[in-house]
């Protein structure tokens, strides 16, 4: 945990937009409760954004998990934001007596109670899976107008559609293949946006991969390939998938593949061919994948802000700047 904070210290004073933290059930991971480790954060930055990813919505109290970004917000100054998924673990669910039969519809309706929350301080509603509300004030309110919420999608279309049609910004979570097969949905998400009535360019897109920064390319596999494999193959053996090695992580780490680890100049690389991909608003690297190293993590952390980050800003801008006439 010290570790982890002092990640997101890092993050904070790298000048890097946003810190994540994931929330699971398990051995292998470190946090159950976003909001605890970014309530730590909070009082130990000053500009970083810091948000869950996810919360496991589905599972947890609608009410709860407002008041406690909540108070996330108000100890940051106005930097919470919640990063709602069904999750990609099932752990959860019969930990907090949920049927996973009932996945998708938890989902909705916590949602919908969730933005319900957040519009709103005295809050009449009901649902199926929870006790209803009649003008019950939620307390603390946030800083900020509106406590930011995500729609975090693995690659389902109906939750693609979800989002759109709320007019809820959208983060594709892109952990394996090729990432040209998840263009679709940012497709169906904007097609999505337009038949709901939301104003051109209303929605937005963040993506999320696995990746590493080295000071070359075999440094970066060298700190990165073996923890990566180790954790992703303890979590396919328990999901029947086929062992990784080196041949998959080469692939994975191609320019073409899902994973953004390598020297800077690579990893630029990769951001700018997915950013021609789904010209999407934020980027999120999820670098530490609960197995390597913190002194690395740290590494591969200043890296990424130093010589990464801005080589990417500037060509963006660029590409987006009018044509001179």
């Amino acid at each position: 945990m010290k570790d982890l904070i002092e990640e997101a210290v890092l993050a904070d004073e790298l000048g890097l937009d946003v810190f994540a933290i994931g929330e699971h059930h398990r051995r292998d991971f470190l946090v159950s409760s976003p909001a605890i480790p970014l309530a730590a954060a909070a009082v130990r930055t000053e500009r970083i954004r810091l948000s869950s990813a996810v919360t496991v919505l589905s599972s947890d109290d609608p009410v709860r998990v407002f008041q406690d970004f909540a108070q996330v917000d108000l100890l940051s100054g106005g930097r919470a934001e919640i990063m709602a998924g069904r999750g990609s673990f099932i752990e959860s669910f019969p930990l907090f007596g949920f049927d996973l039969d009932d996945y998708d519809e938890l989902y909705a309706e916590k949602l919908d109670l969730l933005l319900e929350l957040r519009d709103e301080t005295f809050v009449t509603w009901s649902g199926r899976h929870r006790a209803p509300l009649d003008h019950a004030g939620v307390f603390p309110r946030p800083v900020q107008e509106q406590l930011p919420v995500w729609v975090a999608v693995g690659g389902s279309p109906q939750s693609v559609i979800r989002a759109g049609t709320l007019g809820l910004p959208l983060v594709l979570a892109i952990i394996g293949g090729q990432p040209e097969r998840f263009v679709p949905l940012v497709q169906l998400y904007r097609e999505a946006l337009a038949a709901a009535g939301h104003e051109p360019g209303a929605g937005r897109v963040a993506i999320n991969t696995h990746g590493f920064v080295g000071a070359t390319s075999s440094a970066a596999d060298a700190a990165f390939a073996a923890p990566y494999l180790q954790i992703m193959n303890r979590i396919g053996r328990e999901r029947g998938w086929p062992p990784s090695g080196r041949r998959e992580y080469d692939s994975l780490r191609s320019p073409s593949g899902a994973v953004a680890a390598g020297s800077p100049e690579q990893v630029a690389e990769k951001l700018l061919f997915e950013h021609e991909l789904f010209g999407h608003d934020r980027y999120i690297m999820q670098i530490s994948v609960g197995a390597v190293a913190h002194a690395d993590v740290l590494r591969s952390m200043e890296l990424f802000a130093t010589e990464v980050a801005p080589v990417v800003r500037a060509e963006v801008a660029r590409r987006a700047a009018p044509a001179p006439v």
